[in-house]
């Protein structure tokens, strides 16, 4: 992850947002001439042991908030430092502490079982799910779309839907490397939660089930669900940590990748099958920090990423 360096009282606050944040960041700590960055700069910014730029570093080194100051990277051509397409070609830190992970459930935490394209069907109609998927490609949200219907229709569509569920929860299985994945987390004292848009009955199921618990567990009963960063921020508050402290994990770009990305958490994208390669979703505004096409993938790609000290 890639950070810029931000002071706020006696604290030292980690952040990764816009290139011209990184930007104009690295200006001020450069020299007042915010249009001239390149290697001169940093090399005589370098050679100056009472520069700006070289007494942040000595504070960097001596700062509780970054556990290995030697990883400090600076980019290394004057095209990068001169273009800054993306805050990684800024500077890069210490890696980001997570002390929360937070998972969807139907499709991650559990085998996909539930046919939603059948259930859009059912309630839609055949030319109105076409109708639909076109205009959102990146899937459809069947709850949002109802929400504006006259309450009988409405009735109807949430039975037809509770109906799926209900033979989705029959053939519940746990998704391979979820049980080892929250051993892992517990291991690392790192907390989980979940947030599923199906019901209250269904998150009972699956702890009941399978003997794991995740607290807070948020079901669609928790307004507004997702894509909301409502509940993700609601779990962050729980646990007193900050959404940058936190990644959320899920199948589905549309829900699990905008409420992380929206609340300003990590998101990392479970793609079993490749689905999301496809063109159609090459437009979408919110893309994961992390694609995984396992559970199994996800313990060394937090390792390799994160600090997960206590």
């Amino acid at each position: 992850m890639v950070l810029g360096f931000g002071i706020l009282g006696s604290s030292a606050t980690p952040f990764a947002r816009s290139s011209s944040e990184a930007k104009a960041s690295w200006c001020r700590l450069i020299g007042p001439d915010n249009s001239k960055i390149s290697n001169r700069n940093i090399r005589a910014a370098a050679a100056a042991p009472h520069s700006r730029a070289m007494r942040f570093l000595g504070f960097v080194s001596r700062s509780p908030f970054v556990a290995n100051p030697k990883r400090l990277r600076f980019p290394t051509s004057s095209a990068s430092m001169a273009s800054l397409p993306s805050a990684a070609n800024f500077v890069t830190l210490s890696r980001p502490r997570l002390r929360g992970v937070v998972f969807d459930m139907d499709g991650t935490l559990t085998v996909p079982v539930i046919d939603f394209p059948a259930m859009y069907r059912a309630v839609l109609g055949e030319e109105e799910y076409l109708a639909v998927k076109t205009k959102n490609p990146s899937g459809i949200d069947i709850l949002h779309h109802i929400e504006t219907w006259r309450a009988d229709k409405q009735q109807k569509a949430y039975e037809v839907i509770a109906e799926f569920e209900r033979l989705g929860l029959d053939r519940l299985q746990i998704m391979p490397g979820a049980l080892e994945l929250c051993s892992f987390l517990d291991e690392k004292k790192i907390r989980r939660g979940l947030i599923t848009r199906n019901v209250k009955e269904a998150v009972d199921l699956f702890h009941t089930r399978f003997g794991l618990k995740f607290l807070p567990a948020l079901s669609r009963e928790f307004r507004p669900y997702k894509p909301d960063p409502a509940p993700l921020l609601s779990i962050c508050s729980a646990w007193g940590i900050l959404p940058s402290e936190v990644i959320m994990i899920g199948d589905s770009l549309k829900d699990d990748v905008a409420c992380g990305k929206r609340a300003g958490a990590f998101a990392c994208l479970l793609d079993e099958t490749g689905r999301y390669n496809s063109p159609e979703y090459a437009n979408v505004e919110l893309k994961p920090d992390f694609t995984v096409s396992s559970l199994a993938q996800i313990n060394s790609l937090l390792e390799e990423n994160f600090d997960l000290s206590p």
